[in-house]
């Protein structure tokens, strides 16, 4: 099988966002061969490098959403575009400025627009010049304008409207790309068989454009629902006006991934909600949890409990002042409690005897603990709790976010931000050593079945041939007539033409 694997701002550069699990995918996917379309959000990730390739990746393709436009998707200057791709571009362009400022559901017109720019992509070799044109920034401003308009728009500014064109030109960039294939022979994206995007944004672009050209499955992951982040964080816009446009353009963008791609899948329940939430059918999410190096941890997990059997060890999060009440009440009733932070302290942490501080964690902190506390405060998946599992150590986590889900009954969850339900936990379990050994060795287990790097490996490998199975079936001699006949390998690339109104496939001569 031939995978495209689909990354922005991560995979191969060694300073992007999840490499450590697309290439733990890739080594662990030998059979199969791999092409890479990265797209970078920095001069600052490119100039980092790549991780070290293995074998099996045949190919990297890779493009900036940052600066200017890359070379091979500038395509046609807006200024040499007739009458009728003016006509074209306007129409769509509008539609999609429409789409993202009136409220209700919109999701209709914003797909009806992005197919249509990507059919005009495709005939004009790109559309960067007609994005950052004058055309397309009167569009936007007469939809701001319009009646209905969100209010947020109607107030945006031309300093507003010039920001989000110029970011909506970036982020719709996959559009104008030469991955499609190329009039040289290079098929691009049309030579694999499957497409695997690593988030719902720009990154999928070309998967949905491969599935829309050439009928390739798609195959999204989000280990971090960057929809989500953007809600909590927010974009880094100069005014309401700003934010709200491009909050709406997001939103529509994954509603619009979910809903092409196959099958979608996430970390953890939360994550997955949050897909549903946005859009994503039920049917088509899969739950694969983050994979992890479970032989750094066996030393200490097959090990005998040690430590003093006196010492919390705190990760996951700065410590909060719960903890230190929490603490207070525990030195009162057990003196010679020791309590370990992991991480550097805070300029306002208060001074208390037994506490330390250390800025690494790892397999030989854990085996000073007798208990492990988990901060919650983090969102995504809880990275510090599973190494705590990994490490056969009783736990004692706030409910919040996917702890129960990770933890299931191998650890005791306490509700947040209740300094006596904590101090309570963890005095029962530091009285209690049979019972921390129970709880740590079920963690183990439980770590073992569902954490590792070989399980996630094994359930994408699953998700490929479950996905493949459903794409069209090759024929030898494919009956034009049959609908779907075509299997993904037999469509020609794409031929780009200045002049030409349908690519070669179409029918023209």
């Amino acid at each position: 099988m031939r995978v495209g694997l689909l990354s922005e701002g991560g995979y191969p550069y060694a300073a992007g966002d999840g490499g450590e699990w697309c290439d733990r995918l890739v080594r662990g996917l030998g059979q199969h061969d791999f092409e890479l379309y990265a797209l970078s959000r920095s001069a600052r990730q490119e100039d980092s490098g790549w991780h070290a390739l293995p074998g099996n990746v045949r190919r990297v393709r890779a493009a900036p959403l940052w600066g200017g436009p890359a070379p091979g998707c500038a395509g046609r200057a807006h200024g040499a575009y007739g009458r009728e791709q003016r006509r074209r571009f306007g129409a769509h362009f509008g539609d999609l400025a429409a789409a993202i400022t009136l409220p209700g559901d919109q999701a209709y017109r914003f797909a009806d627009a992005l197919d249509g720019l990507a059919d005009l992509a495709r005939d004009e070799g790109g559309l960067a010049a007609a994005l950052r044109s004058e055309q397309a920034l009167r569009a936007l401003e007469n939809a701001c304008r319009a009646p209905g308009a969100q209010p947020a728009a109607y107030g945006a500014r031309v300093t507003d409207l010039l920001v989000v064109s110029g970011l909506l030109e970036r982020a719709l960039r996959p559009l104008s790309l030469d991955w499609y294939g190329t009039a040289d022979g290079d098929r691009g994206l049309s030579g694999v068989d499957l497409c695997h995007a690593t988030s719902a944004g720009p990154a999928a672009l070309p998967g949905l454009l491969a599935k829309r050209f050439f009928g390739t499955p798609l195959l999204v992951t989000e280990y971090e629902v960057g929809l989500r982040e953007y809600y909590l964080d927010g974009p880094a816009g100069p005014s309401p006006a700003v934010r709200t446009l491009l909050a709406s353009f997001h939103r529509l963008l994954a509603a619009h991934v979910y809903g092409r791609a196959a099958v979608v899948t996430s970390g953890d329940g939360q994550a997955r909600r949050w897909q549903e939430r946005c859009g994503a059918d039920r049917a088509r999410l899969r739950t694969v949890h983050p994979g992890m190096d479970a032989s750094l941890y066996e030393e200490v997990g097959e090990g005998a409990p040690g430590g003093d059997g006196r010492t919390l060890v705190w990760v996951g999060g700065p410590p909060e002042p719960p903890l230190w009440e929490a603490f207070a009440a525990l030195r009162e009733a057990e003196p010679g409690v020791r309590l370990h932070i992991v991480g550097d302290p805070a300029e306002d942490a208060p001074a208390a005897d037994g506490v330390t501080h250390g800025r690494n964690g790892g397999p030989d902190v854990f085996a000073t603990a007798a208990v492990v506390l988990f901060a919650g405060t983090a969102d995504g998946f809880p990275t510090a709790l599973v190494e705590a599992m990994f490490c056969g150590r009783a736990t004692v986590s706030p409910d919040t976010g996917a702890v129960r889900e990770v933890i299931g009954g191998t650890g005791l969850v306490v509700p947040p931000r209740d300094p006596g339900a904590l101090a309570e936990a963890c005095l029962a379990l530091l009285h209690d050593p049979a019972r921390r050994a129970r709880l740590g060795a079920a963690a183990r287990a439980r770590a073992l079945e569902l954490f590792t790097d070989e399980q996630n490996v094994a359930a994408f490998g699953a998700l490929y041939l479950e996905v493949l199975s459903r794409a069209p079936v090759q024929h030898p001699a494919p009956d034009p007539s049959v609908p779907f006949a075509h299997a993904v390998g037999d469509r020609p690339p794409l031929t780009r033409s200045p002049r030409s109104a349908s690519p070669t496939w179409a029918g023209r001569p």
